[in-house]
């Protein structure tokens, strides 16, 4: 008899995976950069399957990898390839809302609800959730919390750690910490949810948490704007600050994004001819119907076209316009996977310092990786520009990873530099370890490993993963 069929015992045969053809889709990464074989995939459906699979992992000293959308970028949610024995921990089965209160403003989800909808349930119940990415179809609350997300939104509503109010965490020897309330203020010692939001997994399994709703968004206004520069898409942000348009969402984006999203995308159509370098989405959005959102917006737009900041304006006239613009953003990173090999990064810097930095990163790439070429977008309202190398069509991956070794260490020293951080959004997994070794205060490293000795002295929780070696 093996030592697993304790855990089949436990959450029975559907739910013990142990098959090696059931066990595969668990063991890569979305990027199918990152792959680590689990002695099996468990998949339980409460909170109280959860304390017990935990407190059985122990008994025979297994590690446990959690897992929800399985979308992470940085391999945060496969088992090291060459680590201990582990087993993924899956939360999709826990994908119950357990309460929404629209008075309240608040709901309470479980781990493995997908963003989406929990944004559907939101939105029936006429509120707003406003955390909002490319991967929100597939990605789990769980997993966002596990990784801090952020997204378009970031500007106006703060990433994933502004919208929690209380979670629910069972803790590597199978206790449960119940602490879902919904009030906004708490004063009561040490904030401990926030131990757990952007700990990928490495101090316990989040299984459910409150989380902030808003008042629906009832008049949007969106607008592509072809701009001069990075120095004027500041200028421009600031013009629509002041100008009492209520921003929602300020992205940049270097046009050729765009053109490699036309090429390989799929309904999506040009929004404009491409005449610059760089453009700007920008919407702005109110709950209140009357708000002059449009007004504002437009004003700020004509203070940045008189001062030669912007070029040319697409302000949406429908909702099929502005879904067209959304689609052609959120899709990029898909397309550009069809497109050539791209090593991506995920930096954040303080806002009025991002036209510096995409300089530096394109001195970088024109000095020391020329066959390569510099893709941006991201959210330039809070600092977070995904930066990547893109290759020559046709370059296979591994001689890319090779020609472009050191290329995230260097984006990721110049964030750092200028005052900002090697990850912005995308979490630390496995990717970032050399960030945390490196460029990471050693003070703070060093209270990280005396919290992760105290609540997981065993070193269980995801074995490898936010903390260095």
């Amino acid at each position: 008899m093996s030592p697993l069929d304790s855990l089949t015992d436990l959450l029975g045969p559907d739910h013990c995976l142990r098959r090696e053809a059931d066990v595969a889709p668990y063991a890569v990464d979305w990027r199918g950069v990152y792959r680590g074989q689990p002695v099996a995939v468990l998949r339980p459906g409460r909170t109280e399957e959860v304390a017990a699979a935990l407190r059985r992992c122990a008994d025979l000293g297994l590690a446990v990898v959690p897992a929800g959308g399985r979308t992470s970028l940085c391999g945060a949610v496969v088992p090291l390839a060459q680590g201990p024995a582990s087993v993924v921990l899956s939360l999709e089965r826990m994908n119950r809302i357990r309460d929404l209160d629209a008075r309240d403003m608040s709901l309470v989800a479980e781990a493995g609800c997908v963003v989406q909808s929990v944004q559907k349930a939101a939105e029936e119940a006429g509120r707003l959730f406003p955390l909002s990415f490319g991967a929100q179809g597939s990605a789990m609350i769980g997993g966002v919390i596990g990784t801090n997300a952020g997204g378009i939104r970031t500007i106006r509503y703060g990433n994933v750690r502004d919208l929690v109010l209380g979670l629910e965490v069972v803790l590597p020897d199978g206790r449960v910490l119940d602490d879902l309330r919904r009030v906004r203020k708490d004063n009561s010692g040490y904030a401990l949810r926030h131990l757990f939001i952007g700990a990928e997994g490495t101090l316990g399994v989040v299984t459910a948490a409150s989380l902030k709703l808003f008042p629906a968004l009832r008049r949007r206004e969106t607008a592509l704007v072809a701009i001069r520069d990075p120095d004027a898409a500041l200028s421009l942000l600031n013009r629509c600050q002041e100008s009492g348009a209520d921003l929602v969402a300020f992205e940049l984006i270097r046009s050729v994004c765009i053109d490699i999203t036309l090429r390989h995308g799929s309904n999506v159509r040009k929004p404009m001819e491409l005449t610059t370098e760089w453009v700007v989405l920008v919407e702005a959005a109110s709950p209140h119907p009357a708000t002059p959102v449009r007004e504002s917006l437009e004003a700020a737009l004509g203070e940045a076209i008189e001062a030669g900041e912007a070029l040319d304006v697409v302000l949406c006239e429908s909702e099929a316009q502005r879904e067209n613009l959304w689609t052609i953003r959120e899709t990029f990173p898909e397309a550009s996977r069809h497109e050539a090999p791209g090593l991506p990064t995920d930096t954040a810097v303080p806002v009025s310092a991002v036209p510096e930095f995409l300089r530096r990163c394109g001195h970088l790439i024109a000095t020391r990786y020329p066959r390569g070429k510099m893709v941006a977008l991201g959210h330039m309202g809070d600092g977070n520009i995904h930066l990547s190398l893109q290759a020559p069509p046709g370059t296979p991956r591994p001689e890319w990873e090779t020609y472009g070794a050191g290329f995230e260490e260097r984006v990721g020293e110049i964030a750092v530099e200028l005052g900002g951080s090697f990850s912005a959004e995308h979490g630390i997994g496995q990717s970032k370890l050399y960030g945390m070794a490196g460029l990471k205060s050693p003070v703070a490293v060093e209270l990280m490993r005396a919290i992760k000795g105290v609540v997981d002295p065993e070193g269980r929780m995801n074995p490898g993963k936010v903390l260095p070696p």
